[in-house]
């Protein structure tokens, strides 16, 4: 009798040592993750800044997901990475002397689950359409969403800025 209470007691402890050791591992692995997401989604970030302040065309694209849309107010979405590059495109045309003066998104949340992150935040930008125009401030809030690639870094699904 005692013998098969010590077989349970040690089946017992061992259980709960796998269990603990099992749930720290999976814990730290989790951490893990969310320290790469979190460094790939900045990554993201400071490229949507360097390619919004130089207006690289192709910059501007790539920053967005194959199915990626972008709702900005007065306008219906556009959607797609090659749609939005050809809005792109056309507001170039329309516009060649636009210049970004500056442009600075404060991400106020950032909340990551199973390959999409949704931020929260606001954005100050500032602009001109011409040299001969006086600067725009804009002052937005809004939220956006991302979606993780294949290689592990993260694009823009949705924007969407009031």
């Amino acid at each position: 009798m005692r013998r098969i209470s010590v077989f349970v007691t040690v089946a017992l402890l061992a259980g709960f040592i796998v269990g603990f050791f099992t749930r720290s591992a999976a814990g730290m692995l989790q951490r893990s993750t969310h320290a790469a997401d979190l460094a790939a989604i900045e990554k993201l970030h400071q490229e949507d800044v360097d390619v919004t302040m130089s207006q690289d065309p192709k910059g501007l694209a790539d920053v967005w997901a194959e199915d990626g849309v972008r709702i900005t107010p007065g306008n219906p979405p556009t959607v797609g990475k090659a749609a939005i590059a050809a809005e792109n495109e056309k507001d170039h045309a329309e516009h060649p002397e636009f210049k970004v003066l500056k442009y600075a998104p404060e991400i106020k949340e950032v909340q990551i689950a199973d390959g999409w992150a949704i931020e929260v935040g606001s954005v100050e930008a500032t602009y001109r359409l011409s040299a001969k125009d006086n600067p725009v401030n804009v002052n937005d809030r809004g939220m956006r969403l991302l979606k993780r690639q294949s290689d592990g870094s993260w694009k823009f699904a949705l924007v969407g800025l009031k």
